[in-house]
């Protein structure tokens, strides 16, 4: 009887040992234990999404109208802008419906376009994860593209100066936190991360306005995605944590709190809603910072990059055929 009782101990803790220690004693699901050993060994970590194989950046910024000739272009944006004026070539697709879509770029590399990057970057990284790792998103949407389409310019701004919630003061320690649930289950990581993809792509951007986080900080989790010059340099919204690479492979991921809304923030709206994305596929709540540092502080004096501006030509052919 002794030994039996000894035995069922054991037993009831071999599920902690599994799921708990791997991760500096993080609670693992196994779900999500399933799907980032998939995702790491099939180059589908975050840093795969962003920059495939070292070379393909996740978004292009064209220099002439011919860069984006030899891509199967999908314009997201709604029948009536399209009509208005878009890209030669370009067929105009509903957000839902990218990964069907997909299917007919045949052996063309697939580039994404919306009214201003940031919901093209969000679908970059679901097509890049379901198996299009060439997929590109037009840099600053057709906001970049012409000057006729520009949807960017009347969302700057300057709110951040001076404002209650922004400092300078360095970034906050890095906490370990037990790793979000998923609804799928099973040992087949391909099937989680199509089943994830597809549910994420279901449920819409996610994003949230940078006036809202910079009022309410502390209802979000917010990483900033800057380099730590920049982190001080441009300043940051108060109690945010500098979360970098955000990697499956060195357990990054395990900073982000699940159990609040994850709210990433970089210069453009761009990066953040790729790395958005990528966390929702994860089982985060998590919401891209619209419009990013230029939506919020546009003439801050840190920029070297990234700044939009107005003034800047943008004059590549629209067509309404």
């Amino acid at each position: 009887m002794k030994k039996l009782s000894i035995y069922l101990i054991v037993l009831f803790l071999v599920p902690t040992f599994i799921f708990t220690g791997c991760k500096d004693d993080t609670t693992v699901d196994p779900s999500i234990e399933v799907l980032t050993k998939y995702l790491t060994a099939n180059n589908k970590d975050l840093s795969d999404i962003l920059m495939y194989e070292g070379t393909t950046k996740f978004v292009m910024a064209p220099a002439a109208a011919a860069d984006v000739a030899p891509y199967y272009i999908m314009d997201i944006r709604s029948a009536s802008a399209f009509a208005d004026g878009h890209i030669d070539g370009a067929v105009n697709v509903a957000f839902g419906d990218i990964l069907t879509e997909a299917t007919n770029a045949g052996d063309k590399n697939i580039l994404v376009v919306c009214y201003t990057g940031q919901t093209a970057c969000y679908a970059t990284a679901l097509l890049r994860l379901y198996g299009y790792p060439k997929t590109k998103a037009l840099k600053w949407g057709m906001s970049g593209w012409n000057s006729t389409t520009d949807s960017w310019t009347a969302k700057i701004g300057d709110e951040a100066d001076g404002h209650a919630n922004w400092t300078t003061a360095g970034a906050p320690a890095n906490v370990k936190y037990d790793a979000p649930t998923l609804t799928e289950s099973g040992t087949d990581g391909e099937a989680i991360l199509k089943a994830r993809v597809e549910a994420v792509l279901a449920a819409g951007f996610k994003a949230e306005t940078g006036t809202n986080v910079l009022n309410s900080p502390a209802n979000y989790f917010i990483n900033n995605y800057f380099s730590e010059a920049d982190y001080t340099g441009f300043g940051h919204v108060d109690g945010a944590y500098r979360v970098q690479p955000l990697t499956l492979a060195d357990d990054l991921i395990y900073n982000l709190d699940p159990s609040k809304t994850v709210i990433t923030y970089c210069y453009t709206g761009q990066t953040s809603a790729v790395i958005t994305a990528y966390l929702n596929v994860l089982g985060y709540n998590a919401k891209s910072m619209t419009f990013g540092m230029n939506g919020i502080y546009n003439s801050n004096p840190a920029w070297t990059s990234n700044k939009w501006s107005a003034s800047v030509p943008k004059d590549f052919p629209l067509v309404t055929k």
